[in-house]
């Protein structure tokens, strides 16, 4: 066995930091990516400018992340989001810090985060094969001891390392290889589904509304009764229901049979008395208006013109005449309109998958399976995932560097004591 080899299979965000980390440490490594280049993923993020992370401390940093967030202590311990963009900085990739903590390469391309990665990678004497797809993990002595590959090469290594993300975004590679490696492996599978993705809604109207971006208002979604999510922010209103990074942080909370009712306090600033102050001041003021005009003081021009038809009263009786029934009516919308979750959106515009290989089974301390000695685990092909913001690049950036550094002493270990 090729003891000092390591083997990182997949060269996205994690990958390429397991492949770094690794060759620090003195392992020999091979990077395999069945894409045509790196971190095909990692371009599209941020809107092709990578929102590489997010710079706040731990505790903050797993706030950001609804499950399994203790589980990345470690990982995190080792590479913060500080440590990140200090690595970017010493590779040649500058980059600055934006609202909300995000941070980015000074350049705002996501191209110049990937190359100062590959070329660290090359720098330390790395292998990246392209167009190399594993078709199984090869094991025995009860370890990991390489891979073969769909030509029929076999790889051996001291240790694999399985990178190969989720589901989401498929036409970037992401097609779930790593999830068969890893039951081949006896490991168990979350269930998984799409997540930071939009809102599909039972009621028709938002489609009436498609394009038209809200901001400042609050999103709360309940299930069985229970708030599971309620943040400020900004939504979308699409042909389909809900977008925008409220619906799209709202999706990573909702149950596995993604039933649940949301409200949108369109008026999070205003309190229901303050707001049916307002209401009557402007009524009062407008005497023979139409009430969807003055509704206009409060609402966009295209919602001000529908909202009336979605609670049911008519929208072209004058404010003089409108009854306290129809105030009533506005004002609850106003601070609590309700939809009703009908599904979420598919993997191919969803940013993360929800699920994946259950950490219980993996060791935080290191990334390795508890199941086969030498196997590794980091990124998304885990069932860890966080809001939008940077979190799941740094997540992956983590927890690659963690399985990197781990399996390069683990298999530089083994080869001096001859296992």
């Amino acid at each position: 066995m090729n003891g000092r080899n390591v083997i990182v299979i997949g060269g996205g965000a994690a990958g390429m930091l397991s492949a770094l980390f690794a060759l620090q440490r003195g392992a020999k490594v091979t990077l395999l990516e069945k894409n045509e280049k790196l971190g095909k993923k990692v371009y599209i993020t941020g809107k092709g400018r990578c929102n590489c992370t997010n710079v706040c401390d731990t505790e903050d940093f797993l706030r950001e992340v609804p499950r399994n967030p203790r589980f990345l202590y470690r990982a995190l311990k080792l590479l913060d989001p500080e440590g990140f963009l200090a690595l970017l900085n010493d590779l040649g990739c500058p980059t600055k810090v934006e609202r909300g903590r995000r941070a980015f390469p000074v350049s705002d391309h996501a191209s110049d985060v990937t190359r100062a990665l590959e070329k660290g990678i090359l720098r330390l004497g790395g292998e990246i094969r392209f167009h190399a797809e594993v078709k199984r993990i090869l094991q025995a002595d009860g370890r990991a001891q390489g891979v073969e590959m769909q030509n029929g090469e076999i790889l051996r290594a001291g240790a694999v390392i399985v990178c190969t993300g989720g589901l989401s975004y498929p036409s970037t590679g992401s097609t779930g290889d790593g999830y068969q490696f890893a039951r081949e492996a006896g490991h168990s599978i979350a269930p998984c589904r799409p997540s930071l993705t939009g809102l599909e809604t039972k009621e028709a109207w938002p489609a009436q509304l498609q394009g038209l971006t809200m901001k400042n208002i609050c999103l709360t979604a309940r299930s069985c009764g229970k708030i599971i999510y309620s943040e400020q922010g900004e939504l979308l209103f699409t042909h389909y229901g809900l977008s925008g990074p409220l619906a799209i942080s709202c999706s990573a909370h909702l149950p596995d049979d993604l039933h649940s009712d949301v409200t949108l306090d369109l008026k999070p600033g205003l309190t229901p008395e303050q707001l049916k102050d307002r209401l009557e001041r402007e009524l009062k003021a407008s005497g023979k208006k139409q009430l969807a005009t003055v509704l206009q003081t409060l609402l966009p021009m295209r919602f001000a013109a529908l909202l009336p038809q979605i609670i049911g009263i008519d929208g072209k009786t004058p404010c003089s005449q409108t009854d306290s029934a129809a105030r009533q009516k506005i004002c609850l919308s106003l601070k609590a309109l309700p939809l009703t979750v009908s599904g979420i959106r598919d993997y191919s515009e969803a940013i993360v998958t929800r699920g994946g290989v259950a950490v219980k089974e993996i060791n935080p301390g290191t990334m390795e399976s508890k199941l086969l000695p030498g196997l590794y685990f980091a990124g998304e092909v885990m069932d860890v995932d966080a809001h939008t913001g940077g979190y799941n690049l740094q997540i992956a950036w983590s927890t690659g560097a963690l399985a990197g550094q781990s399996a390069a002493e683990a298999a530089l270990s083994d080869e001096e004591t001859g296992a």
